[in-house]
């Protein structure tokens, strides 16, 4: 005989959305009043847009949340963020064939290293998102971009992980807890950058 289901928390026993924006707030307070950690942002985005304005491409890659974040970052870049503006070149490395088949050949830990392995080039930059700093398939793919003369970009939590030895340019979120905060810090860092590249092109201005 099976037991029966419990019953689900009531409304009144669950967290309420107000405990976790105010959480969110908190650690965005907190990264306001961070010289260092601004300034990372900044630094960041002019390597990112000297990529662009030298000829080069941008590379993403990430993992669940983190790949969404990738492709967000690379789609507003090659579609349209807040301006009207000519199209700049950043490919997220998220495509399902991609993906399988060099999981399914090489392993999963290559699954973005062969793509860098495959389009990167001297000049280009990899912007490695990973909310541990310590993913693998993130962390190959930032050492293949290091052989093949790329600048690596990280967006990372905690204490950055191995990622952070293998950047360039690192922007740490400085959160212990949960990731998801992590993850809802880099998406202000993404729109931050992509907001600086657009207004760094003197076509923008």
């Amino acid at each position: 005989m099976f037991n029966k289901p419990l019953l689900p928390h009531t409304l009144e026993d669950m967290p309420a959305a107000r405990t976790h924006l105010r959480e969110a707030l908190s650690l965005l307070s907190s990264l306001i009043e961070d010289e260092a950690f601004i300034s990372s942002v900044d630094s960041a985005s002019e390597a990112l847009s000297h990529c662009l304005q030298s000829g080069s491409k941008i590379l993403s890659c990430g993992n669940g949340g983190s790949m969404s974040d990738a492709m967000h970052f690379a789609e507003e870049l090659s579609g349209r963020f807040r301006e009207d503006r000519p199209a700049y070149a950043a490919i997220a490395l998220s495509s399902p064939a991609h993906i399988t088949c060099v999981a399914n050949d090489y392993g999963f830990d290559k699954i973005f290293s062969r793509g860098v392995e495959a389009l990167g080039r001297p000049g280009d930059v990899l912007l490695a998102i990973s909310t541990s700093g310590n993913s693998p398939n993130i962390l190959e793919a930032a050492r293949m971009a290091n052989t093949k003369g790329m600048k690596v970009i990280s967006l990372t939590g905690g204490d950055g992980g191995e990622l952070a030895f293998l950047s360039d340019f690192e922007v740490r979120i400085p959160w212990d807890g949960y990731s998801d905060r992590i993850q809802e810090m880099h998406i202000k860092c993404i729109h931050a950058m992509i907001d600086f590249i657009e207004k760094s092109f003197p076509s923008n201005s």
